[in-house]
């Protein structure tokens, strides 16, 4: 495939006639993750970005966290056209391996953890709409958020300000999407609230792909008295009876990106979700030190019915229908003390981490007589409990032209089994995997205007539950043997801000032993094992750019050489030293160009160009090609004394490229490739009344 270079993708921007972001570019915006206070992107030694509201919302759909963190460096993210998979991430390799859901990252949403104890997540519980900025944190210093290796992922909500507001849209677009958008939020008698609900049904671009989201967010906050502040948060998700469209072969997606396996059909695969949480967050002011406390508590209900053949091992022993209801809890204590005494500006931060979820897992036979894709004879009955308690303490400090950040966690995470189903054995046990994780990161000030750091860390990734719940080969129980991985990360960066452009640049190694890799996947069942070294090498580059009053642009670039670094051997295959770590892409850019001819219109051009991704450890298997796709998206607003109206307009895959957008690492059935759309367009309008 030709690549267009990226000359095309300004010409292309130059011909639109209208419409980007509602805002000039925040060339240096302000992030807590990393640093856990305020601090300028531009003054932390270390790989942070921040993603503001504009370009959050300014033009997007507001359905998948994958439309604003394309424009970061070192992150990968796939949209699998698939709502009962989640979206896959990966950043600096880190969570490629996942076959739903996120892995390897650090989810956090207003302090709230998407990610249990165990590094599964969800970034689905974002909700777009409520979203204030996103933080984005990469590298050494991500060690010091807990046993997730590759970084930290953090989603902050608006508060409540201002005059009182209810506001109404509505989207629609191809392949039967429509989404409808409610909101109320502003603040009355000193209290900030934010309300929100949306519905989003789709019949998927795939067959066997239609899906309805119904998301609900709540937010109260509010200052108890003049030394503190309190917000509590509730959200929610619901997915009824989302359907699977599985992977695909090769053949499968060449002579038709829609199709779906003859075995989703059979068994109507699908899935649904029940998500619900609570959560409290409280600061308060103690003299000139800081207090923060978070707490909260939910509930996730799963029903997914799986398309393991009748009469497989697999479907006999663990069933082809996983249900599983869990509770989850957990809260965080920090306290920021600054030492005037120091030269210079020293803050000593201490805290302490607690995180439990609990599910009581259930297993059926995907069958009942005759009738396939139903709940059928009980096959798998255990409570599965994973929890971490993690304290930590870290020195940020700035004197003269050096900023110094270093910390140490202890991180500790506890799996725990009891089987309830006795009758194929007791598989129960437990598990404990503990390591201190320290950071240090160093950056000088060569000028006002340049930055350059230094950073390294030693980080760790426990196996999942899912990664735990099956042994190799036929043998019942829980793999215990799994080690977890362990990596040691080293990062060089400058940091440069020039006129009206800001410009971070970093080159990274991060050297990983035994590595988790996927084993054997037969039958519906997929074991893990530990793999050796890996080898990561890469070169990172951010830019943003306010050319002119009315143009402005941004760019992220990623290259990356994921391998492994020793042999090993995988079921029947023995895997070489060399060998390209599958679902990582060695070439990732992104490309943007904004034009805001006049405030009330905005437009903008993007460009994503992705290199070719092994899809399994051999590296045998057909590759899914590299691609380059473009998208245009444009905004409109008018107000009317106490009314704003907007309209969105977007057109993406302008070229109607045909092209695998994700793919499904090591799958046992060679069905390891997931179709993107061609083009597609999408049309919404919106109204707010200010009271």
């Amino acid at each position: 495939m030709t690549r267009p270079a990226p000359a095309a993708l300004l010409a292309l921007g130059l011909c639109t006639t209208a419409l980007a972001d509602d805002a000039a570019l925040t060339l240096d915006p302000s992030v807590i993750t990393g640093s856990r206070s305020a601090s300028p992107t531009f003054d932390l030694p270390y790989s942070v970005d921040g993603i503001s509201r504009e370009q959050i919302s300014g033009g997007q759909l507001g359905i998948n966290a994958s439309e604003a963190l394309s424009r970061v460096p070192g992150l990968v993210v796939q949209n699998r056209q698939n709502y009962a998979q989640d979206l896959q991430i990966s950043s600096r390799g880190f969570g490629a391996r996942s076959a739903f859901g996120v892995r390897g990252i650090k989810l956090i949403a207003d302090g709230i953890p998407a990610s249990t104890p165990d590094g599964q997540g969800q970034a689905a519980t974002f909700n777009l709409d409520t979203a204030e900025r996103i933080e984005v944190l990469r590298g050494p210093a991500a060690t010091l958020y807990g046993s997730n290796a590759g970084g930290v992922i953090q989603m902050f909500s608006r508060d409540g300000e201002g005059t009182p507001r209810v506001g109404a849209e509505t989207l629609v677009g191809s392949d039967g999407l429509n989404k409808n958008h409610l909101s109320a939020e502003g603040a009355a008698n000193g209290a900030g609230f934010v309300l929100d609900a949306s519905r989003m049904d789709t019949n998927g671009y795939r067959d066997h792909s239609s899906a309805r989201r119904d998301q609900t967010f709540a937010k109260l906050n509010f200052a108890p008295d003049d030394d503190s502040k309190l917000a509590l948060i509730y959200s929610s998700l619901e997915q009824n009876g989302t359907q699977d469209p599985l992977g695909q072969t090769w053949a499968a997606y060449k002579a038709d990106p829609r199709s779906v396996s003859s075995n989703a059909l059979i068994y109507n695969t699908r899935k649904s979700i029940d998500h619900q949480q609570l959560g409290l967050n409280y600061e308060r002011y103690i003299g000139n030190a800081t207090l923060q406390v978070n707490a909260y508590t939910g509930r996730r209900n799963v029903i997914q019915y799986l398309s393991i053949p009748k009469g497989t091992p697999a479907n006999e022993r663990g069933g082809g229908v996983v249900q599983f209801d869990r509770k989850f809890y957990g809260g965080s204590v920090r306290w920021m003390q600054p030492v005037e005494s120091a030269p210079g500006d020293l803050m000593i931060i201490t805290g302490l981490d607690f995180d439990q979820s609990e599910d009581s897992r259930h297993g059926y036979q995907n069958y009942s007589g005759n009738t396939l894709g139903v709940k059928g004879q009980l096959r798998r009955d255990e409570i599965d409990t994973a929890r971490s308690l993690d304290p930590y303490i870290q020195a940020n400090w700035a004197l003269d032209r050096w900023t110094l950040q270093a910390g140490i966690r202890h991180s500790t995470m506890q799996m725990d089994v009891d089987d309830q189903f006795l009758s194929n054995g007791d598989a129960s046990g437990n598990k404990t995997y503990q390591k201190n994780t320290p950071s240090m990161s160093v950056m000088y000030a060569f000028t006002p205007e340049l930055h350059g750091y230094v950073s390294a860390g030693k980080g760790f990734e426990t196996p999942t539950q899912a990664e735990l719940a099956y042994a190799p080969g036929n043998v019942e129980g829980f793999n215990f043997g799994l080690k977890p991985s362990e990596s040691t990360q080293y990062e060089i960066g400058l940091k440069a801000q020039l006129n009206d452009t800001r410009l971070n640049a970093a080159v990274f190694q991060i050297t990983t032993e035994d590595e988790l890799v996927v084993q054997q996947s037969i039958g519906g069942r997929t074991s893990y094992q530990n793999a050796g070294r890996t080898l990561r090498r890469g070169f990172e580059l951010g830019m943003e750019s306010q050319l002119s009053e009315h143009w402005s642009t941004s760019l992220a670039y990623t290259r990356l050489q994921a391998t492994y670094d020793s042999d090993f051997a995988s079921a029947a295959n023995t895997i070489d030293k060399g060998n390209y770590l599958p679902g990582v892409p060695q070439t990732t850019l992104f490309v943007e160009l904004n034009w805001k001819p006049r405030d009330w219109v905005s437009t903008a051009i993007e460009g994503l160009y992705r290199s070719k991704v092994y899809v399994e450890d051999t590296n045998s298997q057909h590759a899914a090609p590299g691609y380059s796709v473009f998208n245009w998206r444009a905004r409109l607003e008018q107000k009317v004394e106490h009314w704003t109206f907007h309209q969105t307009l977007r057109l993406d895959n302008l070229l109607d490229r045909q092209y695998v957008g994700s793919v499904i690492v090591g799958d046992g059935n060679g069905r390891y490739y997931e179709a993107a759309p061609g083009r597609s367009w999408y049309a919404g309008a919106g109204a707010e009344y200010q009271f």
